[in-house]
């Protein structure tokens, strides 16, 4: 991943964008991409800027770019964001240079800018915003040690962890064509389950669903069946981050599970952030990767990488928020149920890239990587309800006076996710949000 610092991360740099001045998402320092569309028009590529949209069409159509930024932009500007994923960071990043200058309020061309404002951005409000790439493949990875023990506790494993978990990203493929955007309902599924103290199962709607906590990884430039992409170059494959909610339906999953893994407990839908948060715009919220605790095994030398150890983790805040219809009754804020950080992911990403790749499987521009749930090491960081509510057994109760063991139809779940450091403008990521509605 790009890790170089220039002058579009300047503290001191800012937008003659009004509402990007201390925006808590998007101020020019992030300049993450997607596809919206405005009221009555079509989808095309776009970037966040405050409470805006930077038209990249129609920035084209007014010939603001040339060179690699015009190349970028040309890709970017269609309905999908694939063609530009597939660019790589070059021209991806001479696109961020320019658009970062284009809004920069002591730029040279601002007078001109101000003067096409009405046409190339968009009020955000007024905006749909659509999944950011057409998804080929997507895979969940179970790279949270947390999550990973306090899975293996409920289940009374002794060690909680399987012997493999330390040696390899774990992970499984996944469901791409039941990918959505923040802001679609979320259907509760069907399924066989093993209900109380049931012997056999019956079918009907999930009663334990769940939200997970999650971290989505964008791909970029793919790698040709057959040919592993090596730790080193991994991160180069890496477009950047967004944020993933994985509904699981615990007991389906806790049903169908043996001996291949989860199935219709996942597969019905996905939640992911509408902004993809560029590997430019998280250059500042690099950190070393965590070291592992004595006794762990070193990464196999596949697995290992002295730069990426150095500067392939993230320092970015995670948070899980709930609103339920007892919160919106009382005017309640939504209630916070967990609190973490990416520092608590066993693996890095170039890791998943790197392992899934290694034996010779093809990644495309627009895959999606889950990490998967990101939970910390106490309960106030426990990022699904099996775990805050210990698989039901210890339901929660609200500040509204509702208990909640796992989510209920009405429930809104939302993912929110900040990067901090001193000397840098915070950035965050939008939010990740599904409201449960019944089974058909």
């Amino acid at each position: 991943m790009n890790n170089a610092i220039d002058e579009t991360h300047d503290p001191a740099r800012t937008s003659w964008v009004a509402s990007a001045q201390g925006h808590g998402e998007f101020p020019i320092q992030n300049l993450p991409l997607g596809i919206f569309s405005p009221a009555g028009g079509t989808p095309r590529g776009g970037i966040a800027i405050g409470n805006s949209i930077f038209d990249l069409k129609a920035a084209l159509d007014a010939g603001l770019f040339s060179g690699e930024a015009e190349r970028a932009a040309q890709a970017a500007a269609g309905a999908t964001l694939n063609p530009l994923l597939a660019l790589g960071s070059t021209p991806r990043r001479a696109l961020r240079r320019r658009v970062s200058a284009l809004l920069d309020a002591a730029g040279a061309e601002r007078a001109k800018l101000e003067a096409l404002a009405n046409k190339i951005l968009h009020d955000a409000a007024d905006c749909t915003l659509h999944l950011p790439a057409a998804i080929g493949a997507y895979t969940d990875f179970f790279a949270g040690i947390y999550h990973a023990e306090n899975a293996g506790k409920r289940q009374k494993k002794d060690p909680p962890l399987t012997p493999n978990y330390k040696y390899v990203p774990v992970a499984y493929h996944s469901r791409a064509s039941s990918v959505l955007v923040s802001g679609a309902p979320v259907r509760r599924p069907h399924g066989q389950r093993l209900l109380g103290t049931d012997t056999t199962p019956s079918f009907g709607p999930s009663v334990k669903l769940d939200f997970e906590l999650e971290l989505g990884v964008w791909i970029g430039p793919g790698n040709a069946l057959g040919e592993p992409v090596p730790i080193a170059r991994a991160g180069e494959r890496v477009a950047g981050l967004c944020l993933l909610n994985d509904w699981s339906a615990r007991d389906v999953q806790r049903w169908e599970s043996q001996p291949l893994g989860p199935f219709l407990a996942k597969n019905f839908t996905t939640t992911v952030s509408g902004w993809i948060i560029t590997a430019e715009a998280l250059a500042p919220f690099r950190i070393a990767q965590p070291p592992r605790p004595a006794g762990d095994p070193a990464p196999l030398d596949y697995l290992f990488d002295e730069a990426d150890q150095r500067s392939g983790a993230f320092d970015i805040e995670l948070e899980a928020l709930i609103m339920t219809p007892g919160l919106r009754e009382k005017k309640l804020s939504p209630q916070r149920l967990a609190l973490s950080n990416t520092r608590h992911l066993y693996w890095t990403v170039a890791q998943m890239v790197a392992h899934h790749t290694c034996g010779g499987c093809n990644l495309a521009a627009g895959d999606l990587f889950g990490s998967g749930t990101i939970s910390g090491p106490d309960r106030s960081g426990y990022g699904s309800f099996a775990e805050l509510s210990s698989e039901g057994m210890q339901p929660l109760t609200l500040v509204s006076g509702e208990r909640r063991a796992f989510l209920e139809d009405g429930d809104e779940l939302l993912l929110r996710a900040h990067a901090r450091r001193d000397g840098c403008v915070a950035i965050g990521f939008g939010e990740c949000r599904g409201t449960i509605v019944a089974a058909a």
